[in-house]
Formats: structure tokens, sequence, C-alpha cells
């Protein structure tokens, strides 16, 4: 039997459960799993996980799955950037269907063993330090950035030989201030005449948007309070996805529980929660009650969690939003891996249609970087291939703007269209930033 008629389910993850860490079980079931995904073959252009897949079954002395060896077997998994796409738009079986395939939940699995076992490298785990990593970053703003700079002939070599990240890859820059430091003298006073007056709305600021690029987040404020939304930024901690994408499950917990505590009070007092970020809305939306799912302050937060372009788009619906100037441009708009796993639609499409004469389209595509997955020098070059799809459709109209709701493939969509050999644009923000832009903020 293939596909179902029933809505996709994802089932709540059993990390604390421990025949979820019995190797045995789990080599069963990515045997199971990758027999399934071998004979379907569905998933063949999303990412190199399926092709280091297929390619190993059918170079094997039997060509079956038996045959794999357990570096075969984790090959497929160090390829797998989590972005969920083979889950939410190729896979026909998803639960509720009888095969039960997640197949980034069971790589997700393997990365959950391997942490327990302190398998996960030095660098990985440095990395997903967010936190401490941007307070670090932004105390020596001018050295970091000067340090981290792509043409740096110097220290570049050097941090890809202590840490493994390519000297060709973007590392993001430091703000002197982080976001919510400055978020009082940025934070306009709510629009009395508004359409939207009355509503008030917490920013999550991520730890890329606090510490690295604030630019969204201002634009976001601006748009809101113009609209009459009452905002405050927060930034209680990382979401702790570099750490789910390490399989660092008890670290996600420890998050879920700290943060959702952290912004009850505000939810039960009538705020809603944005968080700048796709990444961040989707553990705090769908992530964290799969992990968490006995805790009701999670589902109290899931519940009364937006992302951005969901939120503005909500706002219109029920409350207009404040006249917007024609602004005539063609806008090339990425479709973010996170933003499409949240399962709620192009969003920003339909926002940036808000603009009188604006012209979006979209591109469904990854842009390869997945996280920090992409700046490692064993991922780089795979980054720039699977981006290069996303790259080029997005160039090929030649359009006036191009954006994308994910922070990190921004720039690294600029590297990527690069490499084709075109001229990137100065920048790939945030369909936010076009918002405001048309709004004249």
């Amino acid at each position: 039997m293939e596909g179902s008629l029933e809505a996709p389910v994802r089932h709540e993850i059993p990390w604390q459960d421990e025949s979820w860490y019995d190797e045995a079980a789990l080599d069963a079931e990515l045997r199971r799993v990758y027999d399934i995904c071998h004979g379907c073959r569905r998933c063949f252009n999303l990412c190199d996980s399926f092709p280091i897949l297929f390619d190993a079954i059918d170079e094997s002395p039997n060509e079956e799955v038996d045959d794999l060896t357990p570096v075969q077997l984790k090959a497929v998994v160090d390829a797998c950037t989590l972005c969920d796409m083979c889950f939410m738009t190729k896979c026909p079986y998803v639960p509720p269907h009888s095969f039960e395939l997640d197949f980034p939940h069971l790589m997700l699995r393997h990365r959950a063993v391997e942490h327990r076992k302190g398998l996960t490298s030095f660098a990985d785990q440095q990395l997903s330090e967010m936190d401490r990593n941007g307070r670090l970053g932004s105390m020596a703003a001018g050295l970091a950035n000067w340090a981290t700079k792509p043409d740096n002939s110097l220290t570049r070599p050097l941090i890809e030989q202590v840490a493994g990240i390519d000297r060709r890859a973007h590392i993001p820059q430091f703000l002197e201030v982080p976001l919510v430091n400055k978020a009082a003298g940025i934070i306009p006073a709510p629009n009395p005449d508004g359409p939207a007056f009355g509503r008030k709305a917490v920013i999550y600021a991520g730890c890329h948007d606090n510490f690295n690029d604030d630019t969204p987040g201002i634009a976001l404020v601006k748009v809101l309070a113009h609209n009459g939304v009452q905002v405050r930024i927060e930034h209680p901690d990382c979401c702790a996805m570099p750490k789910f994408e390490n399989g660092d499950l008890p670290a996600v917990a420890s998050a879920a529980q700290r943060i959702s505590a952290f912004f009850a009070p505000m939810v039960e007092d009538g705020w809603d929660v944005v968080p700048l970020t796709t990444s961040c809305a989707l553990m705090l939306k769908f992530e964290w009650p799969l992990i968490e799912p006995g805790n009701e302050t999670v589902k109290l937060l899931s519940k009364h969690t937006f992302d951005v372009s969901e939120y503005v788009v909500a706002l219109a619906k029920s409350t207009g939003l404040a006249p917007i100037e024609p602004m005539g441009k063609s806008i090339a708009v990425h479709f973010a891996c996170h933003a499409r796993a949240q399962n709620m639609g192009p969003k920003a499409m339909e926002m940036l249609r808000l603009i009188p004469e604006a012209k979006p389209a979209l591109t469904e595509r990854c842009s390869g970087h997945g996280g920090k997955w992409g700046i490692f020098k064993e991922n780089f070059d795979r980054a720039v291939k699977v981006g290069k799809p996303a790259a080029r459709n997005l160039i090929k109209g030649e359009p006036d703007l191009i954006v994308s709701e994910c922070p990190l493939a921004g720039p690294h969509l600029q590297q990527v269209i690069a490499s084709t050999g075109a001229e990137p644009p100065a920048r790939i923000g945030h369909p936010i930033e076009v918002l405001a832009m048309a709004y004249g903020l």
C-alpha cells in the first residue's frame, strides 16, 4: 500500500526510553528504512543522503541493504541536514502509513546514540554553545569579525585547521551591541491609529538575530508598531536547534523547559510570541512538544507561537494592516526548509503579496546550508552543490530583490550564486525587510 489519505503526523520522540538507544535495534531500523527508501527513490534530488544511500546499495555485492557496513549506514546520517523536506514534501510512507517512516527523526536517533557515547565532535559541541559564542563574539566584535572574514588569509586557514570550518564558508559577523540590549532605544510606541492597536507581541530574538544580524528584528519592530502592536524583544536563551542537530536531546529538553517557563506569564497576559528565525519557530511550535510531550508550558507556548510572516498575514486577516504604498519590484523568495517544515504554507509569499504592485516568485529548494552543517570543510562543497538549483532559480528572472526567511541561507546563497558565475545581490535578507521598505520605515 502506498501513501495515505490521512494528514501526516509525527510521533513523540522517546528519548528517555532506554530501548531507543539500543544499537542493534537502531541498526535494524536503519536497514528497514533504507530498504524502503531504496525501493522508492522519490527523494533522490533533495540532498546527498539519498544518492549516497542508493549508490552504496547499488554497488554492493548483492545490491541489498544487508550488505552495507556500519560506516556506510553512518555516511547517510552524516549527509543529512535535518531539513525535514523528505518528510514534508516527498515521502509517501510517513505516519499514519503502516511503514511509519520518519527519515529525519531516524537520523536524529542515530546522532542521539552517538552523542550519548561521546562521539559528537568537539567542534560541533562548541559551535552549539550559541549564547556563549554570541556573548564572547559581541564583546570582541572588532577582532572576531576581522578574524572570520573569508578573505583573511592569516586566520581562516588556522580556523579551518583547528575547528574544521572551511576557509571559504561565510561566518556571521558579530554585533557590538546585541539586539536585546538596544531594544529600549529602538522600539517605537504602538501607533494608536494602527488597525492592530491593542495587540501585544513579544519578539523572540534567536541567537543569530540577537548577536549577528539585527536587521530583520528592527524591521519587524517598526512594521508591528506602525500597525499598532505593542512590542517587546526578549532573548532568554538559545532554542537549542544546534544541540538538536547534535542529538543532544537532554539539552534540548532543558531549553524547552526553561524558555517555555520564561514566556508562559507573557502568554497568559495576552502576548503572542514571534520568533525571528524559522528554525526557532519550528523548535517552539513542533519539536519541543515532541520532546517534552507532558510539559503544559511547552504546549501553551507552542499554541501561541507564530513565525514572522505567519504573524503579519494573520494580522492582515484579523485586523487589517495600515495602508502600504505600491512597490513595483520583482522579488525572488527562497522558501526556507524550516519555514516549509512548519506546515503553514508559503506565508512569506502571502505577506509580500500584500504590497501593491509587488511581484514575488517562489523557489522551493533547499539552500544547502543546513545550520552549522554546511560550514565544515567536509561538507562545504556538498552544501554549495545542494544549493545550486535554488540559486539558479532565484536569479533566472533577474529579480530586483532576493529574500529568504532563513538568516543562514541568505549569505550562503550569495556564495552559491557567485559560484555559478553570476553577480550575487548585496544582501539576501528577510521578507519582513521588504515590507518595512514598502512602508518607508
